[in-house]
């Protein structure tokens, strides 16, 4: 075999030997691509987005669409060297360290399952929203989000048991709950009364000590809402927070006569308080992405967002600046009437 075909075979095996490694060797990162999106006044799967029941309801026309972003990768799916450096290639896609998805010591299915109770309680939050933006009363409500494994109100409280009253206080706020449980000493009991469905529960659970010597019985609570009529979503398997926004358009569209958009395509995302405070997400480029390639021409962007967003514009989509969702509504409006100017993230 002459020097030539020999120098030939060895760098033929060693590509060949670098091709399988990198299409078996594991990284530490994920890809971000853009997600499916949904039409939140339209139906998904033969059945609205956005359901009202004991309201009356008007038409709709055109899109507000939520957007999503797709993840590869993950514990137990870790990514491919050949799949980060195509990642790294392509402008619509995000190459990220594991870690910022997934924290150290959580699973894939923890990940999934508070990006689920996320997006429960940015749909509670975004009816909240909406009735503020209308100017429709509701109640504010306590209620158990999660329970600490191990404490003493670990298997004694469900997730979602609105808090009555703690000692006989009404629980008016988180603060006061957490406040009457700090009178009692650590190994005295407490007694909750929460409401489970329409069951009214009395429920005595002993404190244990915080690592500080604060009396605790291991629960987080949240803010839940007692709404005048029933407002449901359903978008299948999509998490996180990231949809308020556009959650609470669609519902400000379905309880006021006349198509909000007048029949145009418009994405957006954006968290949103009860206040209706528009807040930053994570993967706004794969986000616009994914609202282009589903029509829209519009894109109702967070104001924080905006100097990421500026970077990467899709042809074709106008981004819309909004730091509240009363600027949303007024923005849709001039999009739909074609009269004022809407906000832009500025370029400069």
């Amino acid at each position: 075999m002459s020097r030539r075909a020999l120098t030939l075979m060895v760098a033929g095996f060693l590509t060949l030997a670098l091709a399988v490694i990198g299409a078996v060797l594991p990284v530490p990162y994920v890809v971000l691509s853009p997600g499916p999106t949904e039409n939140t006044i339209g139906d998904v799967e033969g059945k609205p987005v956005i359901s009202i029941k004991g309201r009356q309801t008007y038409p709709t026309d055109g899109k507000l669409s939520l957007v999503t972003v797709a993840y590869q990768g993950g514990p137990g799916t870790r990514l491919d060297l050949f799949s980060a450096l195509k990642g790294w290639i392509d402008p619509t896609i995000a190459v990220v360290p594991e870690e910022t998805i997934f924290p150290p010591a959580t699973t894939a299915k923890e990940v999934e399952e508070q990006n689920t109770q996320e997006m429960t309680n940015s749909q509670d939050d975004a009816t909240a929203a909406a009735l503020t933006e209308l100017k429709i009363p509701y109640t504010s409500v306590v209620t158990v989000a999660s329970m600490e494994k191990g404490l003493p109100a670990d298997g004694k409280f469900k997730q979602g048991d609105e808090i009555v009253s703690v000692d006989g206080t009404p629980a008016k706020d988180r603060e006061t709950v957490s406040a009457t449980v700090r009178k009692r000493k650590a190994g005295e009991t407490v007694t909750f009364v929460v409401n489970r469905g329409t069951q009214s529960l009395t429920i005595p659970v002993p404190t244990t000590a915080a690592k500080d010597g604060t009396p605790i019985v291991g629960i987080t609570m949240r803010v839940g809402y007692r709404f005048p009529f029933e407002v449901s979503i359903n978008v299948g398997d999509v998490g996180g927070p990231s949809a308020g926004m556009i959650f609470s358009l669609g519902i400000v569209d379905k309880l006021t006569p006349g198509p909000m958009t007048g029949g145009k395509s418009i994405a957006g995302t954006g968290t949103i308080t009860p206040e209706g405070q528009v807040g930053p997400i994570g993967g706004i480029q794969q986000k616009m992405v994914g609202a282009r390639k589903s029509g829209a021409t519009f894109f109702l962007t967070p104001a924080d967002n905006c100097a990421e967003a500026v970077k990467a514009i899709p042809d074709g989509l106008k981004l819309v600046k909004v730091e509240t969702l009363h600027e949303a509504v007024q923005a849709i409006d001039a999009i739909r009437t074609g009269k004022g100017a809407t906000p832009s993230c500025p370029t400069g």
